[in-house]
């Protein structure tokens, strides 16, 4: 794969299944050069693979399908060049679709009622006078901050922009196909106030909606939400899992079930509501009514075996569909609602991206180490592969070999290793490069990855693990960086490292390192302590824990849950033991810094401080700054920019990792 190639990666969105489960809507969406923005649209196939996918719409990037209860219509999100998604109708037997929403910040989730004739959606609120399109940023009234949080990552700021919940009703009969009409209807507005409301789902009884939002006393100064169910009629919250009360759960999904009680996905973060290291989200079930035997909700899954994937929460009858992140996975599992054991729907090596169920089938969005989605459906017939979007790529791709090491303390660590092609490149030694991913608490994982696959079409053997601290591995796995970044850490992936190198086809004198975020931190942390790599890329890093504080949208939790104090007794050494910046005159390592400008998540400060130590010490290093852009540039930047990213990394690894001069 080249940088040219990135408009080949189509990746489907979660799916939507027709009621009587004969035919599935998917949006599949790429990154398209020419107009520097993502496009898609919205493609139909019979779930028995009777027939091949076909175009459902053909708008400019068309997202999200849900289909009405009665399947008359899909309602889904369009945004036009340059605009902001809005919500759309259309009718299921095909036609041209019809806007609903000219909400001013755009749409982002939409819900039918169980009557097919109402919509609810979540929009964003702008405060009066702000964001008016076209209009001065620059002008606006200055903000006055009180709180901890009031901006995020690429969003920007919050609070004079909540989501909330509005209600759109399809005007005309029931039995009238044509009751949508030409301009949009009146919206009512359901929630109000300094607040955010999203998720919403209804439930069976078409009175009342459960959603997610922290409406508790203590809500600026920790991390958890509730379960909220919101009447239709007055647009009152009342909270189902109660923070207020005591509640140490942070919500982060929620799907009504068909006897009205609500499924959660949730973390629980301990007594202070910030415990969120190697949190692992579990399965939940409430009764409105009164809750579980002890009066709170029930858990179904192990948080410390189990980490469920926000987003995938599928009531489905007798069972549940939810998505467990393993050892690079993420598998489909069905848990019963009756309790017991999961059954895996999906397994590995797979990514799930998405999933619904009706009809007694089963369709889901799945990647795997040569594609970046395809549509999967599973029945009493068995499985079927039902799409083939990832055709075009698939020539380019190198499939990764799993990689088991032991670290020092004979602790094994999980990884791959790709090699170039040798037809193209010849049997090697190739030059290599250690990626290093970012969260900590993430997992690289074994679906399609264009950072592994444009490194590796260019002839560069890539080696990439979860060390501990990444999730996949459970939750101790997870936590034994907790006030240790830098240690156990650092040994894992050099361990995964070493291991790959004792594979001839690699040469060990032609090694760097490279790793965005937390995946930045460690680059940057891994040249303090050791000179052994030809060069170094430290991307978005976390680098100076003690400016991070005030800096990040995270910072007012993050480090100091992490990391340590720097305000209490002992915690200003602790800190400065895992500080790369602490250590930044130990580095002697050619290092390409990159950093984008609108990095809210790792502030631009930090790479642009790196970049200044580093050049006053004499260490070669440039600096690579992005407009515009924000903490998630290598995932979902302007394609233009994800394209030029990748020309500099392959130019500065060529200079750095370009075959030693011959000795006479």
């Amino acid at each position: 794969m080249t940088p040219d190639d990135l408009p080949l990666l189509r990746t489907p969105g979660t799916p939507a299944i027709s009621p009587d489960g004969r035919s599935v809507v998917a949006s599949v969406i790429r990154p398209d050069l020419e107009s520097d923005e993502y496009v898609g649209h919205l493609w139909r196939v019979p779930t028995d693979g009777s027939a091949p996918p076909h175009a459902f719409t053909r708008g400019h990037r068309d997202t999200a399908p849900v289909w009405s209860p009665d399947g008359r219509w899909v309602a889904f999100l369009r945004a036009e060049p340059k605009g902001r998604p809005q919500l759309c109708v259309v009718d299921a037997d095909g036609g041209e679709p019809v806007r609903l929403t000219d909400a001013p910040l755009g749409v982002s989730e939409a819900a039918w009622s169980p009557d097919s004739r109402r919509l609810v959606y979540v929009a964003r609120v702008p405060d009066e006078g702000r964001y008016v399109a076209d209009g001065d940023p620059s002008a606006e009234a200055p903000r006055l901050i009180t709180e901890y949080q009031y901006r995020h990552d690429g969003v920007g700021f919050t609070r004079d922009r909540r989501n909330h919940l509005f209600l759109v009703e399809l005007p005309g009969a029931p039995d009238q196909r044509d009751a949508v009409p030409p301009a949009p209807p009146e919206p009512r507005r359901l929630t109000s106030g300094d607040v955010d409301v999203t998720g919403a789902r209804w439930m069976p009884d078409g009175t009342r909606l459960v959603a997610v939002a922290a409406v508790h006393a203590g809500r600026e100064d920790d991390l958890r939400s509730d379960a909220v169910l919101v009447d239709v009629a007055t647009g009152e919250l009342r909270p189902l899992t109660d923070a207020g009360s005591g509640s140490t759960l942070g919500v982060v999904t929620v799907a009504p079930g068909a006897d009205g009680s609500v499924w959660l996905l949730a973390q629980d973060l301990g007594a202070t509501g910030r415990a969120f290291v190697a949190a692992q989200t579990a399965l939940y079930r409430l009764d409105p009514a009164d809750g579980s035997e002890d009066g709170g909700p029930r858990r179904f899954t192990d948080p410390e075996d189990m980490d469920l994937l926000p987003g995938v929460l599928v009531p489905a009858g007798d069972q549940v569909l939810v998505a467990d992140q393993r050892r690079g996975d993420v598998l489909l599992l069905a848990v019963p609602a009756a309790g017991g054991p999961p059954r895996v729907l999906v397994d590995g090596p797979a990514v799930l991206r998405g999933a619904d169920a009706a009809g007694g089938t089963v369709v889901a969005a799945v990647a795997d180490p040569t594609s970046s989605g395809e549509l999967v459906a599973l029945d009493a017939d068995g499985r079927r592969t039902l799409t083939a979007w990832s055709d075009p790529v698939r020539p380019t791709v190198r499939v990764p070999r799993e990689l088991v090491a032991a670290a020092p303390d004979g602790y094994p660590v999980h990884g791959w290793l790709t090699l170039p092609d040798a037809e193209r490149h010849g049997p090697g030694p190739y030059p290599t490069v250690l990626m290093i991913h970012g969260g900590p608490f993430a997992q690289y994982a074994t679906g399609l990855f264009d950072e592994v696959q444009v490194l590796a079409g260019a002839g560069y053997a890539v080696v990439h693990g979860n060390p501990r601290g990444s999730a996949g591995y459970g939750a101790e796995h997870g936590r034994a960086i907790h006030g240790a970044f830098g240690t156990v850490d650092t040994d894992d992936v050099l361990a995964l490292l070493d291991a790959a190198l004792a594979d001839p086809a690699l040469d060990a004198d032609r090694v760097g390192v490279m790793g965005g975020s937390y995946g930045g931190y460690l680059t940057a942390w891994l040249t303090t302590r050791t000179h052994r790599f030809a060069g170094a890329i430290v991307e978005r890093g976390f680098l100076d824990p003690v400016s991070f504080v005030g800096s990040s949208d995270i910072g007012w939790f993050f480090g100091l849950e992490y990391l340590g104090d720097q305000a209490t007794e002992h915690g200003a050494a602790s800190v400065a033991a895992q500080s790369p910046m602490a250590h930044v005159g130990q580095v002697r390592t050619p290092t390409l810094v990159i950093h984008s400008e609108q990095d809210w998540r790792c502030p631009v400060e930090q790479g642009q401080r790196w970049f200044v130590e580093l050049k006053r010490r004499g260490v070669p290093v440039e600096l690579l700054l992005f407009p515009g852009e924000g903490h998630e540039l290598s995932r979902s930047g302007r394609p233009s920019h994800r394209k030029a990213r990748f020309e500099h990394v392959l130019r500065w690894w060529s200079a750095r990792l370009a075959e030693p001069a011959v000795t006479p």
